[in-house]
């Protein structure tokens, strides 16, 4: 081997050996400023780290990439010096494991070290390393595991709480596709949605896969239209009207180009056949987008018998602040349709009548506090930003004028999470859990959870409990982790926490265990 060659690479050698003595120092440092500023020590172990990885970039132009072993040289001078060279780890958690706090996908893996965990004092690594590496060393960490990470986790028997000893029933495990919501009509039958465009009823615990007729057929050209949130008129035992949200499109359902939006439908069951449907709120063809994403919606009737529902921005983003597009807002209106004479923007030149907040990204949860009849709502944040929050008549939550977040190429949406006018959440997860379902405990069941909000996370497949005092969240408990995607949270009327998953689809069933109850 020529002489510059040899010097070349073990040059190299001495750089990456220099890095991860480097990192192992910072940890120590790290450590011993604990008593420091959080902030002002993550930024500067951050900062450290990105001059020790400018100096090994800087000394040649032959990259590591070129190695057979590319992968694991790139963890072992990045990241072995605090997850371990054997990945067993040392001051951060270790990577051969089979719960993965944020997130078990292969894409979100590398999402994760692209850009970090602030959460966690990660720092990013999107300016040390280009996408190829980034993948190199998903990939190596990928491999090294015993069972892959996107691999289902059996749903255990029983959860242990602060609270309680908490029995779980699989009470469906097959016949769903990618449900995405269920209500229930009495305590023996409940309605459920799945997002293809079906609604199939739950009879005395046992799914009827004979599937409603009638249906209107939702815009699938998007990978999230479909059926989303249905809801059941409080006077349902009276009128039997039951609500429906759908990807509405007057063009061809499966045209990525025909123009679609979300679209409020009400109508009755007879004989498994939809009939006597009423178009509730729908917009004109001029106001759908095309191509658009993040459709919504959730619905909630309040104790005025309001019906609340959400739309997303569609990818529209600065149309969330547009008070003549429906996009990115939370709409209120009367259960036939009409507009409650109070809405705030009723009597605003050019706005839609129906809107009741603005600036709201993609709001996934409805619930009213049982006690101050405050309407709470979870939204869904780009990359980084989700937010629970209170809404308020006629307010702005900001979307896209401040965001915690990131776009999803790692672009800045922008620089500003303050400002004024604009609503602040109560709380913001970043990185996103993708915050979905929200449910207030109202029940006999979990005395000690009553005026409580659980929420439901996709992305990181959780189920959370939020304990509040007032308006603020005290603690966030993790109940239920890495089963599936969350999509539905609500309590039925035997006083029962049930749980829709996707991925695998099915319907679980949460009690105390009374013979095994804590403290």
């Amino acid at each position: 081997m020529p002489i510059a060659k040899v010097f070349l690479k073990e040059s190299q050698h001495r750089v990456r050996q220099s890095f991860v003595r480097i990192v192992h120092d910072l940890n120590q440092l790290k450590g011993e400023i604990k008593l420091m500023d959080k902030k002002f020590s993550f930024m500067l172990f951050a900062v450290l780290s990105l001059a020790a990885c400018q100096q090994k970039s800087a000394t040649s132009e032959e990259t590591l990439s070129s190695t057979p072993n590319e992968g694991k040289i790139l963890y072992v001078t990045h990241c072995a010096g605090c997850h371990g060279k054997d990945l067993q780890g040392t001051s951060a958690t270790t990577l051969l494991k089979t719960n993965w706090n944020y997130g078990r996908g292969r894409g979100q893996m590398q999402k994760n070290i692209k850009y970090g965990i602030a959460s966690a004092e990660m720092p990013a690594f999107e300016h040390l390393l280009d996408d190829d590496q980034i993948k190199a060393i998903t990939n190596y960490i990928w491999n090294a595991q015993g069972a892959r990470p996107e691999s289902v986790t059996e749903i255990p028997p029983t959860l242990s709480t602060s609270d309680y000893t908490l029995h779980v029933e699989k009470v469906v495990e097959a016949g769903l596709k990618t449900p995405w919501a269920i209500e229930f009509v009495n305590e023996n039958r409940a309605l459920i949605s799945e997002r293809g465009g079906s609604l199939k009823w739950l009879v005395d615990g046992q799914l009827d896969t004979t599937a409603i007729q009638g249906l209107p057929i939702p815009h699938t050209a998007s990978s999230t239209g479909g059926f989303m949130d249905i809801a059941i008129d409080p006077n349902y035992v009276e009128n039997k009207w039951i609500y429906l949200a759908y990807s509405q499109t007057n063009g061809s359902p499966d045209d990525r180009m025909a123009p679609a939006l979300t679209s409020i439908i009400r109508g009755k069951i007879e004989n498994h056949q939809w009939i006597n449907q009423e178009i509730l709120f729908q917009v004109a063809d001029s106001l759908k987008p095309i191509k658009g994403n993040r459709w919504g919606c959730r619905f909630m009737f309040d104790r005025e018998n309001h019906l609340f529902f959400t739309i997303g921005d569609m990818a529209l983003a600065m149309d969330s602040q547009d008070l003549g597009k429906a996009t990115g807002k939370v709409f209120r209106i009367h259960p036939d349709g009409s507009i409650p004479k109070d809405n705030p923007f009723i009597h605003t030149p050019g706005a839609l009548p129906a809107i009741y907040t603005i600036g709201n990204r993609n709001t996934q949860g409805l619930a009213q506090h049982p006690k101050t009849g405050a309407i709470w709502s979870t939204d869904h944040g780009p990359m980084g930003g989700d937010e629970l929050n209170i809404l308020k008549k006629g307010a702005n939550y900001g979307w896209p004028i401040i965001t915690y977040g990131r776009d999803y190429n790692g672009d800045t949406v922008s620089l500003l999470t303050h400002r004024e006018g604009l609503e602040q959440p109560v709380v913001q997860w970043t990185p996103s859990i993708a915050v979905c379902a929200a449910a207030f405990c109202e029940s006999q069941l979990f005395p000690k959870w009553n005026d409580h909000l659980l929420i439901g996370a996709l992305a990181y497949e959780e189920l959370r409990l939020l304990k509040l005092e007032n308006d603020d969240v005290v603690e966030q408990e993790i109940l239920l982790k890495n089963n599936g995607r969350v999509r539905e949270v609500i309590f039925g009327p035997d006083g029962a926490l049930y749980l829709l998953l996707n991925g695998p689809d099915m319907l679980l069933r949460i009690t105390p265990d009374t013979q095994r109850q804590l403290g």
